[in-house]
């Protein structure tokens, strides 16, 4: 979030990636949130983004007065054609908090002292400038909120400590799908909690909704330059919960036609830049399902969708075009602590979409980049780090050998279906 990103040129281009480290920098300025607004019977839910510096431009000083005699041409100077507008979003994957991700953030608590509770700092350092640099990052909440103090449950049904949300605010994050196979862990009592508690940090959410009225409302995100964008999510289960039958529309689900339509009434309430986020995939497969393929199909066929992807399967899949738009079929996870015979449940990416104006006032995406991650396992005494691999690497932080063959087979894995022109960050 309100961050200014400085593209640096990278050296090698390998399998149409180009790559090298340290490929691009991030500016200090943070965006500050201007506020939330209420929705109101017909318009959308939106938020807007301030300018880093909260400030106008300053006024040039005047010229000095021209030497008449010197000319004779009365011809005005032609303006300076200006920069196409364009915004950076980032999307990541499932943050899935397992007792033992607890644990980390609670003795990061006791070193540091900061949080009620836990400390998320430190556990994502390393991917915070990614995250803040953007001008919009888009969070998946993946389970609901208990209520503060807890209690606080993990794997098989879930609840988290509500002071994730204002943390996750000051990483970076602006928005957050909450469609997940765990949406429902706590009810649609918790459903609504969830809601409320990232809506008090600043942050929208989309694909769960409190009211019959929300699931109808977009919700939309506007950059400085004036760039509305929205997310559209869905879910393939909730795991044999069920919504409640006053509240059928509680949780978006993976029905292509319902998200074609939420997808349209997000162009139509003003949204630049549509996203559909699918939440579904087999568990730990490296290749899209049947569905995933389906719905990519079907949703980029549409023009109110300029790009699809996916998380739930806690494992990195293959990025493609699809109708000329980029899907992203899976990023993995942000922060999980699987069992550590699923070593590729410990990798991930950060996809970082550039999407610039056109001359027909659609936007298309110019630089697709995917910055991969890997999260150490937590022992006591030893807290859980997310770390940007090529950074560790060039910085010579945590296991080298185990950093290389996360930056192997996440390349391998999101080049299987032949993309080119993606960036490697």
């Amino acid at each position: 979030m309100g961050g200014t990103r400085a593209g640096v040129a990278c050296a090698v281009t390998v399998s149409g990636v180009v790559m090298g480290r340290n490929a691009w920098s991030m500016a200090a300025a943070v965006v500050l949130l201007a506020g939330c607004a209420t929705s109101t019977a017909q318009g959308p839910v939106t938020m807007t983004s301030s300018s880093p510096s909260g400030s106008t431009a300053a006024s040039p000083s005047p010229a000095s007065s021209p030497d008449v005699s010197a000319s004779t041409s009365t011809e005005p100077s032609p303006a300076p054609s200006a920069a196409p507008a364009s915004v950076t979003i980032t999307v990541s994957g499932d943050l899935l908090w397992h007792n033992t991700v607890l644990s980390a953030a609670a003795e990061d608590h006791e070193r540091t002292g900061a949080g009620k509770e836990f400390d998320f700092g430190p556990m994502f350092a390393s991917v915070k400038p990614v995250i803040e640099g953007a001008d919009l990052s888009i969070c998946q909440s993946e389970v609901p909120f208990a209520k503060e103090g807890g209690p606080y449950r993990s794997y098989p049904v879930f609840a988290a400590p509500p002071e994730i949300a204002d943390q996750m605010a000051s990483l970076g994050f602006d928005y957050c799908t909450t469609t997940s196979n765990h949406a429902l862990d706590q009810g649609f009592t918790g459903l609504k909690r969830t809601l409320d508690v990232w809506h008090d940090a600043g942050i929208l959410t989309a694909g769960t909704f409190a009211t019959r009225k929300d699931s109808l409302t977009p919700a939309l995100f506007t950059t400085p330059e004036g760039i509305t964008v929205a997310v559209v999510g869905g879910t393939y289960s909730l795991n044999g919960f069920v919504e409640p039958a006053d509240a059928p529309w509680a949780v978006a689900s993976l029905d292509p036609d319902e998200m074609l339509a939420s997808a349209h009434r997000a162009r139509q309430a003003g949204a630049d830049i549509v996203l559909v986020q699918i939440h579904g995939g087999n568990e730990y497969s490296s290749e899209p399902n049947d569905q995933q393929w389906d719905l990519a199909r079907k949703l980029t066929a549409s023009d109110d969708v300029d790009l699809v992807y996916g998380q739930h399967v806690h494992v990195v899949q293959p990025w493609t075009k699809v109708n000329g738009k980029w899907v992203v079929f899976s990023v993995g996870n942000l922060i999980a602590q699987h069992l550590t015979n699923v070593p590729r449940g410990y990798e991930g990416v950060i996809g970082q979409f550039t999407f610039t104006a056109q001359a027909d006032g659609t936007f298309k995406v110019d630089r697709a980049e995917y910055v991969p991650i890997y999260m150490t396992h937590y022992t006591p005494g030893s807290p859980a780090r997310v770390l940007r691999v090529n950074d560790a690497l060039d910085k010579g932080i945590g296991d080298r050998a185990r950093l290389l063959v996360a930056e192997k087979r996440t390349r391998q894995t999101v080049l299987a279906l032949g993309a080119k022109g993606l960036v490697e960050g």
